[in-house]
């Protein structure tokens, strides 16, 4: 069967092997204990590899160079905003770190594998697995490439190297990392994740006292109540209103109906006894207010419960806005019956509370009375309207400009030195992710496109590399040994190591963050699971971010140094 498929489908069509590789590689990418996945990506390269060496179809060079060098601008385009920001005074702490993080792995890799005698191939897939950094196969692959004095031969046989090296390392890495930060250095140091995460909650303004940031239920609510008490009858909308918001309720009259007649909301309406009144609140403010005691019997009324709702991404980039805290803006009348449901920072939703400072390029997601969180939205900055469609203009031309600044070399030691046109489209991916950051209405790539190019781009291209490398995985597994795997534990730990001594005994930083700050430095996604499930919070979150910006740039590169290191 397996001879007949060979022969009469994979070798004439060696597409449909790409995409088994890939629907294989996903499902053994869901293989998970608690937070610790081996992800798509590991998943992917696995099933190519072992594919690769059952079939032996060898896939044209050129379908994961394309695939590669768009995940590199996709993930230059979604770190972007985060990069930049990281140069600022304020996350310059973080960054440090990270820069400790990295700088540590690669010369720590370096040494290994000058100790171990590994050529640039197994050099490189000894960075990439230990320091869990996918790219580094396609960056390292590129600088092999272009090493003089190697013959096609030599070439192939190096870069195929590099796969089988990342792929022995990685899983290891990953646990390691994530059992390091979110079990083994706590206990050591005798730290409660929770109960400090908790404490840095409330030092920030805890979900219980930031309404806007509920977990586990829908916050906003919609009833409605016949006034009935004399303690609202003969107030105006605005001074109810201003009486809930000064002992920390967010209630809100959104319409009234008078005898049988809807009114224009008007915030000067003074309610009679009999108007039914529509209550717009976070659930804990509507329990805590309890309408019943102070407004009057709940009842139900379609019409008046019936207007529509919105729901609106707004990307900050108001002047009187960036800089505020959420606890400030709020406090704005244009933010009256409106509420902020998500804040997301380099495309990933951010743990926000009211302490948290609002930064250009920040999408804060609004909810609220459609005649309400239009104005809102555009006193924060510009509404994104949702939409499907990708800007091919932006996306080819930030690709085709990369590749150009790619393309020159400078000749060292008869060794030619450039970015590559895949380092070009990453650094072309971080100025155009920094662009739309800043004037949002420009380059619109959204999630499901940016998953498509990152995620998926990546898993095709490993895919590929695991069909090629395949057949000569068993040659370069018994050539590296079974010091490759210990080595790369190592790796693995001693820049963490280095980075927590950094940032616990000099920096200063709270423990649960520096636990993100690490996570996010080595670019290990399972790991910061791994420590927000310890601390039963996203807080560690705050951490991760910047770090993880600057850690896949470092480490990205680091794959075409430790190349040249090694030649």
């Amino acid at each position: 069967m397996i001879a007949f498929l060979n022969r009469n489908i994979f070798t004439p069509h060696p597409e449909l092997l790409v995409f088994i590789t890939v629907a294989i590689g996903f499902l053994i990418g869901r293989i998970r204990y608690r937070a610790i996945a081996l992800g798509a990506v590991t998943g992917c390269l696995v099933a190519g590899l072992v594919l690769g060496a059952q079939f032996k179809v060898q896939i044209d060079g050129t379908v994961k160079d394309l695939f590669f060098i768009m995940f590199l601008f996709a993930l230059g385009y979604r770190v972007g905003p985060q990069f930049f920001r990281g140069l600022r005074k304020d996350g310059l702490p973080q960054v440090l770190n990270a820069v400790v993080v990295c700088v540590t792995g690669l010369l720590v890799c370096w040494a290994f594998a000058s100790l171990l005698g590994y050529g640039p191939g197994l050099s490189a897939g000894l960075l990439g697995g230990a320091l869990t950094q996918s790219a580094v196969i396609g960056v390292a692959g590129d600088a092999i490439s272009n090493l003089p004095g190697l013959s096609s031969a030599q070439i192939k046989s190096e870069s195929n190297l590099v796969a089988i090296g990342y792929a022995v390392t990685y899983p290891l890495g990953t646990i390691l990392c994530a059992l390091l930060l979110a079990n083994v250095l706590p206990r050591l140091y005798g730290r409660d994740l929770a109960a400090e995460s908790a404490q840095l909650a409330l030092e920030l303004d805890s979900p219980g006292d930031d309404p806007d940031l509920a977990d586990g239920y829908y916050e906003v609510v919609l009833r409605a109540y016949t006034i009935a008490r004399p303690d609202i009858v003969g107030r105006t909308i605005e001074d109810f209103e201003h009486q809930q918001e000064a002992v920390g309720r967010r209630v809100y009259l959104t319409r009234v109906r008078r005898g049988g007649t809807l009114l224009d909301h008007d915030q000067r309406t003074v309610l009679r006894e009999g108007d039914v009144v529509a209550v717009s609140a976070l659930r804990g403010s509507l329990v805590d207010f309890d309408p019943r005691t102070h407004i009057g019997p709940e009842t139900d009324d379609t019409e008046l419960l019936g207007y529509r709702t919105e729901t609106l991404h707004v990307v900050v980039s108001e002047k009187g806005q960036i800089g505020r805290t959420v606890g400030d803006m709020r406090k704005e009348p244009f933010m009256t019956g409106v509420f902020i449901k998500q804040l997301f920072r380099s495309g990933a939703e951010y743990p926000y509370r009211l302490g948290t400072l609002l930064e250009r390029g920040d999408t804060v997601v609004l909810t609220g009375p459609e005649r309400l969180v239009g104005p809102a939205g555009r006193k924060i900055g510009k509404p994104v309207p949702t939409s499907y469609a990708t800007d091919m203009i932006w996306v080819g031309l930030g690709i085709f400009l990369g590749g150009c600044i790619g393309i020159p070399a400078l000749t060292v030691s008869g060794v030619p030195i450039s970015l590559s046109v895949s380092g070009g489209a990453l650094i072309m991916g971080l100025v155009f992710g920094w662009i739309r950051g800043r004037y949002p209405t420009y380059g619109n790539v959204p999630p499901g496109a940016q998953w498509f190019m990152d995620t998926l781009g990546l898993c095709l291209f490993v895919a590929v590399v695991g069909l090629n490398a395949g057949p000569s995985f068993t040659s370069g597994l018994s050539t590296a040994g079974w010091g490759l795997l210990l080595f790369g534990a190592i790796a693995t730990l001693i820049p963490l190591l280095v980075g927590f001594l950094v940032g616990h005994h000099i920096q200063k930083i709270r423990f649960p963050i520096l636990m993100g700050v690490l996570a996010g430095g080595q670019t290990t996604t399972a790991a910061i699971g791994a420590v927000n499930e310890a601390s039963r919070s996203q807080i560690p979150t705050l951490g991760y971010t910047i770090p993880y910006a600057i850690g896949n740039v470092l480490l990205t590169v680091w794959g075409a140094v430790i190349v040249l290191l090694h030649h």
